[in-house]
């Protein structure tokens, strides 16, 4: 864009400032000239245009008129040009120009209008080659970042060169993968990760005290994997910063790429490698050298860890293999990530007492619940393995104590396979909707006889149930006689058709009480 002051240093044009306007109006951006001699040009002429007219329109209509359907149109300004007819500018042009503070100049006999047009074209000519020139110099320097190494903060030096603006990468996990001039909290960083999941995304999101962001997406494979944000609203982005944020977004989709491929190799080696470790046999010598790629020395002690989500219909989620590789990371311990449908295994080197590896798992978990609000995260541990030949049984312990996990809805997150019991383990191997039919119809005519009569028969045989069939102990629990707990024991069995004196049907009511507790 060009202005009026531009034109007016151009001494060729022989131009002279009558009425500047509004403060700093003659340094605005105009975008084009337009020459009119008709008395109300509002329908024709754009915003920000220069008007250049002789004053034809004189004879037609007074110049306050004319001035004031320029300035309808939010025109940049008008320039009069002199005439044998007209060797002055009327007074009257300029006071109205005055009054409205519309930029007004005067422009010589000796010069016409189209060496104001030739002058604008030149200017707007050498603005486009120039503002290219730079796009292509950034371009390179871009590049050049990226085929480097410099990753996302590599990227950000390079457009801050020449944009002091306040910058910062976000992807859709809330991660900050980036920041130059910009701190971003928690709380910010989620409302830029919310930003993206809107079709079509933001251009801009609010961040609180920050104020209003200006949203770059950035993509790699069709898909909206991060942003680029200004600390500054659109509206306050000159043109020229505009253009050099959307190319530095389109190269940080580049670098995400990068990153998404050496992630995705990552994740197919690590695959592999517990499929190696799985099938056993001849594969199973491969296992030592994967894990060394990785950094983790195949010959001390192992930990298996298997995380997912519990009661939803998926159990993991995209993000949650990235979340737990980067939890370690930050943990300075070295791991195999690998993702899966049902789960996500880390295998890890732990040479500290073992009573600590639930601490860690939990710290784990709370990190996947800040990256998943709403989700209730279980971690299962399959004990250590002295070295990598006995892997096998801990990936599979850890993986089954991981899925008994997911059908709780309460009680601890992290537990250990030899926490489990064993009818934890075979109930966990069941279709839930079995498990389910199987513990209502059980359990069913009991809960209603409470919930009608007020009743604590469910209390009553868990009670006896936990203090393995004792009369006299599970009174004393209960503050209840014995002939009264004898009553309700025989309630029960009528209701359930189970006789809580035999041992097998006691563990069905156990069993069903188990699912219950479960579901």
């Amino acid at each position: 864009m060009f202005t009026l002051q531009a034109l007016v240093d151009r001494g060729s044009l022989e131009l002279r400032v009558l009425a500047p306007g509004r403060p700093g109006a003659l340094d605005e951006p105009v975008t084009w000239v337009h020459n009119t001699e008709l008395p109300d040009p509002s329908h024709y002429v754009r915003e920000g245009e220069l008007v250049l007219t002789n004053g034809l329109w004189l004879d037609q209509v007074p110049p306050e008129h004319f001035v004031r359907n320029v300035m309808k149109a939010k025109a940049g300004g008008i320039v009069f040009g002199l005439r044998t007819e007209t060797p002055a500018t009327p007074p009257e042009l300029v006071d109205a120009c005055r009054e409205g503070e519309l930029p007004l100049l005067e422009i010589s006999i000796a010069v016409p209008f189209t060496a104001v047009s030739q002058a604008v074209a030149d200017m707007l000519t050498d603005e486009r080659k120039q503002a290219l020139v730079g796009m292509v110099r950034r371009g390179d320097a871009l590049a050049t970042a990226i085929s480097r190494g410099a990753g996302a903060s590599g990227v950000l030096d390079v457009l801050r060169r020449e944009h002091d603006l306040p910058l910062a990468v976000v992807d859709r996990m809330a991660r900050s993968l980036a920041m130059a001039g910009a701190d971003l909290g928690t709380d910010q960083l989620h409302a830029v990760a919310t930003g993206l999941t809107k079709r079509p995304p933001a251009l801009e999101v609010d961040l609180g005290d920050a104020g209003r962001a200006a949203l770059f997406p950035v993509g790699a494979v069709g898909d909206l994997d991060a942003a680029l944000i200004c600390l500054r609203p659109l509206r306050e982005l000159a043109a020229n910063e505009r253009e050099a944020l959307e190319q530095t977004a389109r190269f940080l989709s580049l670098e995400v790429a990068k990153q998404q491929a050496v992630q995705a190799i990552e994740m197919r080696f690590a695959s592999e490698l517990l499929e190696m470790i799985l099938s056993g046999g001849r594969r199973s010598a491969e296992v030592p050298g994967r894990l060394r790629a990785f950094g983790v020395d195949p010959g001390g002690p192992l930990a298996v860890c298997a995380v997912a989500f519990a009661l939803g219909e998926t159990a993991t989620m995209h993000g949650l293999a990235e979340v737990i590789g980067e939890f370690f990371a930050a943990e300075g311990v070295p791991v195999v990530v690998a993702d899966g449908t049902q789960d996500v295994v880390a295998v890890l080197p732990w040479r500290h007492p073992e009573r600590d590896l639930p601490l860690l798992a939990q710290r784990l978990l709370n990190g996947v619940e800040l990256r998943f609000p709403g989700r209730r995260p279980v971690a299962g541990l399959g004990g250590l393995a002295a070295h990598s030949a006995e892997l096998r049984p801990r990936l599979l312990q850890s993986r089954d104590t991981c899925r008994v996990l997911r059908r709780t809805r309460t009680g601890p997150s992290v537990r250990a396979f030899a926490e489990l019991g064993t009818h934890r383990l075979l109930l966990g191997s069941l279709d839930v909707e079995t498990l389910r039919q199987f513990s209502g119809e059980l359990l069913g005519p009991m809960k209603d006889h409470d919930a009608r009569r007020g009743g604590e028969l469910e209390l009553t045989l868990r009670t006896y149930l936990d203090h393995d069939g004792q009369w006299a102990a599970t009174a004393g629990a209960l503050h209840i006689h014995v002939n009264t707990l004898r009553n309700r024991l025989a309630k029960i069995t009528e209701l359930t058709g189970r006789d809580v004196g035999r041992t097998e049907d006691r563990v069905d009511l156990f069993l069903a009480l188990t699912i219950d507790a479960m579901d």
